[in-house]
């Protein structure tokens, strides 16, 4: 399943946002410390406007002291007609400037009941100005 995540790190509509880091630093993505909350819609194609499959919840953690790695903890909650309200949950570390990021399936809801696999993560799509990035998710799951 290929699935795309369309994040909006600045402007009006933000999807991610630092929610708490170390005090008297600059709360950012290679700050060892710096806490994310995100949710993200997620589409069919790359392209923002495609329909969207559901929402990427969760929690990034920059989790190595040199800023090279980052925690997540993220669900994709369905809300597309063949898996409403099913859910995927994604967990674990990965080096988060490598072209491709790769982490653990560890369980899922509904349709994705007893889901355990992995997925990628790759950004294939940056816009600074706006602060809009397209991360396709790659997902390989065994599940009920």
């Amino acid at each position: 399943m290929v699935l795309y995540f369309q994040d909006f790190a600045s402007g009006a509509n933000l999807t991610l946002i630092p929610v708490a880091g170390i005090a008297g630093k600059l709360w950012t993505f290679s700050q060892f410390g710096t806490v994310f909350v995100t949710d993200d819609f997620i589409t069919e194609t790359p392209d923002q406007d495609s329909p969207m499959v559901g929402r990427g919840q969760g929690v990034y953690v920059t989790s190595a002291l040199d800023g090279s790695s980052t925690h997540a903890m993220l669900s994709i909650v369905f809300v597309n007609r063949a898996y409403n309200r099913s859910t995927l949950s994604i967990q674990g570390t990965g080096k988060q400037f490598e072209a491709v990021r790769e982490y653990a399936v560890v369980g899922g809801t509904g349709k994705f009941r007893f889901a355990r696999g992995y997925t990628t993560f790759e950004t294939i799509y940056v816009d600074p100005p706006r602060g809009h990035s397209v991360i396709r998710c790659n997902v390989t799951i065994r599940h009920d």
